[in-house]
């Protein structure tokens, strides 16, 4: 029904870039808060940034800086731009959005399937 899928994620050296991608598809009348979470090895899941739908942005005290989250709304598509980024920021980045599928106020809650980011000399 509804689909999100991360894009973007591979190895990088500590201090450099990457950006992430979120796409989501299906039956989708609209898409309220979306998220980044993370979870590195034998840790827990964090959330790292929010965005709105209206664009209203938080981030974890960790990222907050260095990691800026966007959106565009006609492709359905979340971003995380990622810099500066330090070996303590590898892990699995997934992709949460809150989805409405049709013209009444029910809300569903998605997520992808993940992608790794590896900071690492």
């Amino acid at each position: 029904q509804v689909q999100l899928v991360e894009s973007g994620g591979g190895l990088v050296q500590p201090g450099g870039s990457l950006r992430l991608s979120c796409a989501a598809s299906g039956s989708i009348f609209s898409i309220n808060d979306m998220a980044w979470y993370r979870q590195g090895p034998g840790k827990q899941r964090e959330l790292v940034a929010t965005i709105t739908s209206r664009g209203s942005t938080a981030y974890a005290d960790s990222v907050k800086g260095r990691f800026t989250v966007s959106r565009d709304n006609a492709k359905n598509t979340m971003y995380l731009q990622m810099n500066s980024l330090k070996p303590e920021d590898t892990a699995v980045y997934y992709c949460n959005a809150a989805v409405r599928r049709s013209s009444s106020w029910y809300v569903s809650d998605y997520w992808g399937q993940g992608t790794q980011v590896t900071v690492s000399s």
